[in-house]
């Protein structure tokens, strides 16, 4: 199930960072910048923040009433309708497809409820999980963004995958 993250969850959004910390920090450069309850509660405000401004939502994904990880919308150009999807799974939700499943549901409604023409993800190259999802679902690797994300000590490079609205209409 995905839902939007509430006021009510931040201890367990927290809980599941810290006891997958050294899991997260292969691959996600923010962090240094949880390490507080405090901190779990700011990122939801800001979430909310951005859902109320219409640029995108994060959700909590959840997998038997546990919290299993985070997926959302990165702001959304509705200019151009393009919008990034963003997402992490604790190390012990993995294999299960429940990202790909999520994924599958953000494109739909990216497509279906918001009109947009254009859905991205970026994957660090060595990231084999995060990567086998775009693939699973079709979505065209379109290429390398060299030296594209900082983690903690060293640039990794990314993998930019896209799907346009006519080739998922094809794809379903």
């Amino acid at each position: 199930m995905l839902r939007l993250l509430e006021e009510s969850d931040p201890e367990e959004l927290f809980a599941l960072i810290d006891r997958n910390r050294a899991h997260l920090r292969e691959w996600l450069p923010w962090l240094d910048g949880n390490t507080t309850i405090d901190d779990s509660r700011a990122f939801i405000l800001h979430s909310k923040e951005q859902h109320l401004s219409n640029r995108g939502f994060q959700a909590g994904v959840w997998y038997e009433n546990k919290l299993a990880g985070i997926i959302g919308y990165h702001p959304i150009d509705w200019q151009n309708r393009i919008v990034m999807i963003g997402y992490w799974l604790g190390k012990e939700y993995q294999g299960k497809g429940i990202m790909t499943e999520s994924c599958r549901l953000l494109i739909n409604f990216a497509f279906d409820e918001y009109n947009l023409n254009r859905v991205e993800i970026r994957c660090a190259t060595s990231n084999s999980r995060s990567c086998a999802i775009p693939e699973r679902l079709g979505l065209t690797r379109e290429g390398v963004i060299r030296d594209g994300e900082w983690l903690y000590d060293h640039f990794v490079d990314l993998y930019f995958y896209s799907m346009l609205a006519s080739r998922w209409k094809v794809l379903r």
